[in-house]
This record gives structure tokens, sequence and C-alpha cells, in this order.
């Protein structure tokens, strides 16, 4: 599904991709999840890594990209590196030089210490925010510092974006979206979390002060669509204000 004529959301994947600079975006990955769960008496089956890396596999035959960004929290602890987080962080560099793309990580609030690893294992590190051709990517914990004037999109993560949707029955199932919209004056996209486990913040059925992303207090975001991805397409599904009225009947 083609945003603009240089960003396209790959079909049915939490992926963004920016022709001009031929890179796939990606957020919150989250690795390591099940390895620190376990940990604290939850067992749950190590899925996690094994749908990232299938997804990004596949984006990468679609479009032949160099260059993987991703947009914060790669890893899931806030306050040290676990070792599952170590071992999967080793893995996704080894895969990521398998499939020949080079990964560049901007910094989320669950990246403490991996700047550690930058150098040995060849990682670009940016601490919150970067700009990469005509496009400023930032985590979304802090408000982005735009910097340059020909800055044509902000690109963010950290939100795990989803919508609550009811059927006739009073079942309501939780996708996951991209978030497209503007903020002063530029585009804004929101990326939808890559992580299995992470099932996202139901934007329609949630009040703007209970969003985690500083962005959206100075954001319309009832003004913003809701882009679903699931069930293998990509859907525009409308403004979150048509949503609201929506599930508010």
């Amino acid at each position: 599904m083609k945003l603009t004529e240089d960003v396209e959301l790959i079909e049915g994947m939490p992926i963004a991709y920016i022709k001009s600079i031929n890179a796939i975006a990606v957020s919150d990955l989250h690795l390591g999840y099940e390895g620190v769960m376990s940990k604290r008496g939850a067992l749950i089956p190590k899925v996690n890594f094994r749908k990232i890396k299938d997804m990004i596999k596949s984006a990468v035959e679609a479009t032949k990209a160099d260059s993987i960004i991703v947009d914060g929290d790669i890893k899931n602890e806030f306050s040290s590196v676990d070792v599952e987080e170590f071992n999967e962080l080793y893995d996704f560099i080894n895969f990521a030089k398998e499939i020949k793309i080079r990964p560049i990580l901007i910094k989320g609030n669950h990246d403490n210490f991996v700047e550690r690893y930058s150098i040995p294992f060849k990682l670009a590190v940016h601490r919150q925010q970067a700009t990469i051709g005509k496009y400023l990517f930032f985590h979304g914990e802090e408000l982005p510092k735009i910097e340059k004037k020909d800055t044509a999109m902000l690109i963010m993560g950290h939100e795990h974006p989803a919508i609550g949707i009811y059927y006739e029955n009073g079942r309501k199932e939780k996708i996951k979206c991209f978030l497209y919209g503007k903020y002063g004056g530029r585009r804004l996209l929101v990326l939808p979390a890559m992580s299995y486990f992470a099932g996202g913040t139901e934007i329609n059925l949630e009040s703007r002060k209970s969003l985690l992303s500083p962005i959206f207090r100075k954001t319309d975001i009832d003004e913003m669509h809701a882009i679903v991805v699931g069930y293998g397409s990509t859907m525009d599904f409308g403004k979150i204000s048509e949503l609201r009225k929506m599930t508010a009947q």
C-alpha cells in the first residue's frame, strides 16, 4: 500500500519501505521477551524472533532494501541486557548479515546498554532520533527535535498502535495498525509493534490522555488514519474519529 510516491507499507506486515533511502523501517521488536518472562514464571512459546525474521526476510526479498531501521525497543528489559536478549540481539545481527541488510537502531526506552555492543556488532546506534534522507526517525517517548526544514515525514514507534473492533455477538478483536496523520505541518507515521506479543493500545477506545507518547498531546489523533495490518493485508480503516463513533454505537 503506497502512502506517498516514496513510502510504501508492505502488505500484511508492520513494515514500511522508504524507496529514496532503500530501507525498511520497523519498531518494537522486544527481542528476548520469552526468555525474560520465563524467569518470572511465565512459560511462553519462543515464536517472536522466528516470526520477526520471516517478515523481515519477506520484506527484503520484495523490496531489495539494503538497510533496516529499527525505530526503538529492539530488546525488552528496561534496566539491563538479559542473556536471552543478548543472544537474540547477536542472532539478529547475524541474520541481518545473512540477508545482506545493514541494521540501524534508534534507541528506545527499553534499549539501555545496547550501545555497548555497537562496535563489536558493527551496529549503528542513535540516541532517540536520527535524520536519514528526508525522514526523521524517533522512538516516541520524547518529542522529536526537527532540525531540517526539508524533513518530509516523521516516523516513530513506542505506542504499539492498534484498534478495537466489536462484532455483533459482542466479541472484541484487537488488530495492529499504522497511524498516519500530521504533526507540525509534516506527515507523521506511527509504526505498529513488530513483537508478536505486543498486542497494542486500542487507539479508538482510549482517551488521548492515556496514550504513552507525548506527541499525541500536541496532535489531533482523531484526524489520524488507522491503517490496519492483519490477515495478510493492509487496509485504511479511516480516521480515528470515525472509528470512535462506530465503537460508541
